[in-house]
């Protein structure tokens, strides 16, 4: 399994693997600044979700109970019109799963769950978020990218996190010091005719606390 593509030395030295959902304690580790899940997504299934319309992925935003996760799930498939079948109960049982480890991990009674369908260059810039911590899965489509940042400048290299592996990041809210340099971003895909399908977990301490901000590198913020 490949976790990271063209996986260069400065990122290999920030991000740890996990081989399986016991491993994701490894986050927790002081000097664990993203740590990837190494998986494939079932070869069916990723054929499947590769050839849906893009207009009938599910997609979604709202802050919810970890155990209400298959639920709501289940509304947006509903709702966006997603086939029917086995490959779509393995999509519903695998997010249900991540929702679970992760908010288990957090220990988080509520979540912020996303499902976005991305088409644009969506958080093209690397940055770091303004959250305690966060678990993106992209299920179709190019995965997020990640670079380091030793002084403040834009990376000279992006890794890409391979399609179907869970990643777990640290945001500015974590407590951990000093920062990493370890940035990310959503892979630039607009005008390629690509739709990627993305799941977004944050940990929530208050529901009615709706606000997500992003905090950039200087670079970054120079681009704007």
């Amino acid at each position: 399994m490949i976790a990271l593509r063209k996986s260069a030395p400065d990122v290999a030295q920030e991000v740890d693997m996990a081989r399986d959902e016991t491993g994701l304690r490894r986050f927790l580790e002081p000097d664990c600044a993203a740590l990837i899940w190494q998986r494939e997504t079932p070869a069916d299934v990723q054929h499947w979700l590769d050839r849906v319309d893009p207009d009938r992925l599910p997609r979604g935003r709202v802050i919810v109970q970890p155990e209400m996760i298959a639920r709501v799930l289940a509304e947006f498939c509903v709702m966006s019109g997603l086939p029917q079948g086995p490959e779509q109960d393995w999509l519903q049982a695998d997010v249900t799963r991540l929702a679970g480890a992760f908010s288990s991990l957090m220990a988080a009674r509520y979540l912020r769950f996303r499902l976005d369908v991305v088409t644009t260059n969506a958080c093209r810039k690397f940055h770091v978020d303004a959250i305690t911590a966060r678990l993106v899965c992209t299920y179709r489509g190019t995965g997020t990218q990640l670079g380091v940042s030793r002084q403040g400048e834009t990376p000279a290299h992006a890794q890409t996190v391979a399609t179907g592996s869970p990643l777990l990041l640290r945001g500015t809210r974590w407590p951990a010091q000093p920062a990493s340099g370890l940035l990310h971003r959503s892979p630039p895909i607009e005008g390629t005719g690509e739709s990627r399908l993305v799941l977004v977990l944050d940990p929530v301490t208050d529901p009615g606390d709706e606000v997500e901000s992003h905090m950039t590198t200087p670079a970054a913020a120079a681009l704007h």
